[in-house]
């Protein structure tokens, strides 16, 4: 959620990155102003009277002691001023709550700002590529789609997923689920090394915390619910994993704090019909391995770049060739004020395929989960930045190992860092 004090002050600056964000330079920030001001007004006279109500109470109390006939009309001439007050406040209360409920909904409609060095554009085509790794992997022989091959080693099912489902979602069988299962350790284990806690947290996860992350209630639409709770499936564990934290104060020495989790995600892709049909890309339900950070703001650039080394590890030490890529303005993710993409190469398309997003948040979905912390010796509590990206898809990872990793003779080289998860170098 956005700063409301900054919408206040800078309007023109805060509609110019909106307007960078690819939202029109028509759009009017003036319904939030004028409710803002309106609350504000209320707020003021709200306050005043309260003032008054107490000293009315003061003066009462102090006429009842010093006692005296002449004094009783001027105690029931205050009484009837403070009944009066009381019931301006019994008007006022509603209308101010009401004002601040419209504020909130408008508020949580917008995405976040970009920061000052995100590349500025209009879509995908303008994302900057920072850098390539691993170009001396790249396969020497033309290889069938992940797809392919994986339904000829008979470790993926679609149709008698498609069965027991719908349309994207498979079945994953004998080796095939041991790789899945040695890809989700493999990365769990790097991760905890590299000094994340881990995490199981619940897939069901209330409307609040997915309000907390910015899903709500812009993107409903992409989340599967259950019909008669108030429970979604977690279309990521940044979700329930980030507001693990959600209405707390925390210690300035506990930050930052570091998860990983994997957990299965679902959501509905929305809008993706007609792409990626086939495969392990885009599928309702996915295996995934999630990096979420707590940090004070001072450091938070510096834990994001750490973030996305974090994500390379896996990609490296699976010597599995990939670039990244900065995402200028008018392609980051909703709560996202910087975000660098790692995209691994899938040969059998001769393009690379994101696998991981690396999101810097800022404050964002601090204001909206309220999570802050509070530093020893100062006033006040400041809001936590909180960051997070995939360590890594597992399914798209597994897709680049059955690509990149093809025999000549349709065998599958098991990577040397999951020999020992899998127990056998060929598949």
């Amino acid at each position: 959620m956005l700063d409301l004090k900054q919408i206040r002050e800078n309007p023109e600056q805060i509609q110019e990155l909106l307007h960078r964000r690819g939202i029109s330079p028509e759009y009017d920030l003036n319904p939030i102003l004028e409710r803002d001001g309106q609350q504000r007004e209320l707020e003021l006279i709200r306050t005043q009277l309260q003032a008054r109500s107490n000293e009315i109470g003061k003066l009462i109390g102090q006429k009842m002691k010093s006692g005296g006939k002449d004094k009783e009309t001027e105690i029931n001439a205050l009484k009837d001023e403070g009944n009066q007050i009381k019931s301006n406040l019994n008007e006022l209360e509603p209308q101010e709550k009401e004002l601040k409920a419209q504020i909130e909904a408008l508020l949580l409609q917008l995405p976040n700002l970009p920061s000052l060095s995100t590349p500025i554009g209009k879509s995908e085509a303008d994302n900057r590529e920072i850098r390539r790794w691993g170009d001396e992997y790249l396969p020497k022989i033309e290889v069938l789609p992940h797809w392919e091959i994986a339904e000829k080693l008979g470790i993926l099912e679609v149709e008698r997923a498609v069965k027991i489902a719908q349309s994207r979602f498979i079945a994953l069988m004998g080796a095939g689920a041991a790789l899945e299962r040695a890809l989700i350790n493999f990365m769990l284990d790097t991760q905890i090394k590299a000094g994340y806690v881990e995490v199981i947290p619940p897939v069901l996860i209330n409307s609040s915390s997915l309000q907390g992350t910015g899903q709500l209630p812009k993107f409903a639409e992409e989340s599967f619910k259950c019909s008669e709770d108030d429970l979604w499936l977690a279309p990521t564990a940044e979700v329930p994993v980030t507001n693990l934290y959600s209405g707390e104060v925390l210690e300035a020495e506990q930050l930052p704090i570091k998860h990983c989790a994997y957990t299965p995600c679902f959501r509905r892709e929305a809008g993706s019909y007609g792409k990626d049909t086939r495969g392990l890309i885009r599928l309702h339900q996915f295996n995934k391995v999630e990096l979420v950070k707590l940090v004070n703001p001072e450091t938070s650039e510096a834990e994001h770049q750490a973030l996305v080394n974090n994500a390379e590890a896996i990609l490296q030490a699976l010597k599995l060739p990939y670039r990244v890529i900065e995402l200028c303005t008018g392609d980051l993710g909703f709560g996202a004020t910087k975000c660098y993409d790692i995209e691994v190469w899938l040969p059998s398309s001769e393009t690379y395929r994101e696998i991981s997003s690396c999101s810097n948040c800022w404050d964002f979905q601090a204001r909206r989960a309220n999570i802050r912390f509070k530093e020893k010796g100062k006033k006040g509590t400041q809001y936590v930045h909180t960051l997070n990206g995939s360590g890594l898809a597992v399914g798209r990872t597994m897709a680049a190992v059955l690509e990149n990793y093809q025999q000549s003779d349709g065998s599958i080289k098991i990577p040397d860092v999951l020999q020992p998860y899998l127990q056998r170098d060929l598949l």
